[in-house]
């Protein structure tokens, strides 16, 4: 059985900015077009755009809050346990759909049995113009209607194995953004866990989309790098990850 362990929930909590629900502000603020560092908008592979320091920091602050509250619960964050017996070093949290290796339900059988919190209309909006910048595609953003979102956390040496992102039920793109802490992704292909693959660092307020051919590619964090974040995000150590998908599920719940 998963526990709960404390972790991000009680990591650079900001007075001021741990208030209530929050995030509702983030869907109505534009992104920006480059990271401050001179990053640029990049495609990987088709289907696959990094647009560095997309969320501004107001944003990052909001979904820190939003995050931090649904860490607490109804279904608080945990270490997943795998199905052999391992437990994932990145502590989870879901909205919308709970998912645990390797399929997703309402309620989180493997944590306390409850029903996980209600995926938000906001961030609905926010995945919609998340897509509509990654693949400068409104018509396309128009229906993308995520319904589940994996809030991963990473301490400093928290880590994620290269895998495919296939229990859903659709092969809508899934929507990546990333606050705190940067980190080593590796982006592969969809044939194997091994090479060819690029890394890239994720920065704090970056974001990836991957999907059409790059949906089911191969995918992990092999290193969290300590010290690059910039704690007025709310976060003063590790990175937080929000993965919005399509679950495919629609009135199987």
């Amino acid at each position: 059985m998963s526990t709960p362990l404390p972790g991000f929930e009680d990591v650079g909590r900001l007075r001021g900015h741990d208030q209530g629900g929050g995030g509702q502000g983030a869907a109505h603020r534009p992104g920006a077009a480059a990271g401050g560092d001179g990053r640029i908008r990049r495609e990987l592979a088709p289907g696959a755009v990094h647009v560095p320091g997309w969320l501004s920091l107001d944003e990052q602050r909001d979904l820190v809050t939003a995050c931090r509250g649904w860490a607490r619960g109804p279904v608080p964050i945990r270490h997943t346990k795998l199905p052999r017996g391992g437990v994932m070093s990145v502590q989870t949290v879901c909205i919308g759909w709970h998912w645990q290796p390797y399929a997703y339900t309402r309620t989180a059988d493997d944590v306390n049995g409850a029903r996980v919190a209600e995926f938000p209309d906001w961030m609905v909006a926010l995945g919609r113009r998340a897509l509509a910048d990654a693949y400068q595609d409104t018509a396309a953003a128009a229906d993308y209607t995520p319904d589940t979102a994996l809030i991963n956390f990473y301490d400093g040496e928290a880590k994620l194995g290269m895998h495919q992102d296939k229990e859903e039920h659709s092969s809508a793109p899934v929507v990546s953004l990333s606050i705190g802490d940067t980190c080593v992704f590796r982006f592969g292909n969809a044939e194997t866990r091994t090479k060819p693959y690029t890394d890239i660092e994720l920065a704090s307020g970056d974001l990836f989309v991957f999907g059409g051919p790059s949906r089911f590619v191969y995918h992990g964090v092999p290193k969290v790098c300590p010290g690059t974040g910039d704690p007025t995000t709310g976060i003063s150590a590790g990175r937080l990850n929000i993965t919005m998908r399509v679950t495919g599920l629609d009135g199987l719940g």
